[in-house]
């Protein structure tokens, strides 16, 4: 028995899941002819009351056509020094885009609305990069699932208002922080000029992300993804996953955040566990005493079968999903336990 608590990446999809693909009407999605792709985009788009959306094959392309399309090169966004858009996207930014990055010193990879407004250059002072675009990340990648609260969210979309500059969202865990704080979607598209989703990581989808706005906006990137190479045929077999996901493995990502938790509770009271950081979602990060390697642990963990990574400087992440059933949960709670005890 592998358990893989690497990434929430890392789901197969179930039987019922294949079942519903394999009977998806299809079309060709690059006419936008592909109904079931049409009907994720129309789902997607309603849930958070926003007019439109486009199907992409990774979330990192759906964010960098947001990038894209919000600023001209020479220009800068503000995010987190922690941001996917600028650690996970293979630079990106600069390389699609040619803008740069003003990265603030979040907590846990947020940021506030104070710090952006104090980040903004002035438009008269053209010796610094215009500022155009605010990105954030909600759930937080690298600050271990942590997750905004909305009232940051609304008086950073005032500063951009206040500023002249859009607000684009990396939600590409957006769904776990819907499900811990129990928001309405559509308080997000009230807010955010763009938001990307992702399919493809907790709610258990093979592929798929999708970038939510308005009609002008979507008919925009459309002509972006095409750029990139994202146009697709028919990709409704893989959209039809993302409806069943959404239908079916959306509340289920408590039970994900519930398993995290008690990982969490077990951790701290090992001898050999500096530190656990907080845990919201379904992201743990912990680090061992620095007198340890944590390489040592993961490979200990390994001969169990039990794979979990190294964030480096003795930090180690792990990510519960739809693939770590309960069964392996008492086994890796066991372990843990275990090794503790040695």
């Amino acid at each position: 028995m592998e358990i893989n608590l690497i990434s929430d990446t890392v789901t197969k999809p179930s039987q019922e899941m294949l079942r519903y693909m394999f009977q998806a009407e299809v079309g060709d999605d690059v006419y936008k002819q592909d109904p079931t792709v049409n009907a994720l985009e129309e789902k997607v788009a309603g849930m958070f009351g926003m007019e439109a959306a486009l199907f992409f094959p990774s979330g990192t392309m759906a964010n960098q056509t947001a990038i894209k399309l919000h600023t001209q090169p020479g220009e800068q966004l503000i995010a987190d020094k922690w941001a996917h858009v600028f650690n996970y996207e293979g630079g990106g930014v600069s390389f699609n885009s040619g803008v740069s990055c003003c990265l603030l010193d979040g907590h846990r990879g947020m940021i506030t609305a104070a710090q952006v407004a104090s980040a903004v250059n002035d438009p008269e002072f053209y010796h610094s990069p215009l500022t155009s675009l605010v990105c954030v990340e909600n759930t937080t990648n690298k600050g271990g699932g942590a997750c905004y609260d909305v009232e940051e969210f609304k008086r950073i979309r005032q500063v951009c208002n206040d500023k002249h500059l859009k607000l684009h969202l990396d939600g590409a865990r957006l769904w776990n922080a819907l499900v811990v704080t129990k928001e309405d979607p559509k308080t997000y598209g009230k807010i955010f000029d763009t938001i990307s989703v992702c399919l493809s990581k907790g709610l258990g989808a093979p592929i798929g992300s999708l970038l939510v706005a308005d009609k002008a906006t979507i008919h925009s990137a459309l002509r972006v993804r095409k750029i990139l190479g994202g146009g697709m045929r028919q990709v409704g077999y893989l959209a039809a996953a993302g409806i069943y996901a959404l239908d079916n493995n959306f509340e289920r990502l408590a039970e994900d955040h519930r398993r995290a938790k008690e990982l969490g509770a077990v951790l701290e009271q090992l001898s050999w566990v500096e530190k656990v950081e907080p845990i919201e979602t379904n992201i743990l990060i912990f680090s061992v005493r620095k007198d340890l390697d944590e390489n040592l642990l993961i490979a200990k963990l390994k001969e169990r079968n039990i794979h979990i990574s190294s964030m480096g400087h003795g930090k180690l992440r792990i990510v519960t999903h739809l693939d770590y059933r309960e069964v392996m949960h008492g086994y890796v709670l066991e372990t843990l336990m275990r090794i503790g005890s040695k």
